[in-house]
């Protein structure tokens, strides 16, 4: 189930993870990705429900999704 966002967090996301910031995923909480706790990507840009969406280096390009999964900017704090 996706949870709301409310606007001055998407604000928030959008500013901290801006298109070309580095990230590792901390935790996915998706059973079916081949995604591991440590994989690093590059976000491409957050949406309007607050999903990071990242082209990881392994090759994929499945999204953080806001109150789900974890991810840290590399050099910065969890979010």
């Amino acid at each position: 189930m996706l949870k709301e966002i409310h606007p001055e967090m998407l604000k928030q996301l959008r500013s901290y993870y801006p298109p070309g910031t580095r990230v590792m995923l901390i935790r996915m909480n998706d059973p079916y990705t081949k995604l591991q706790p440590g994989t690093k990507g590059t976000v491409t840009g957050v949406d309007d429900i607050g999903t990071i969406h990242v082209n990881w280096d392994s090759g994929s390009s499945l999204g953080i999704a806001f109150g789900e999964d974890e991810c840290r900017k590399i050099g910065g704090a969890r979010i």
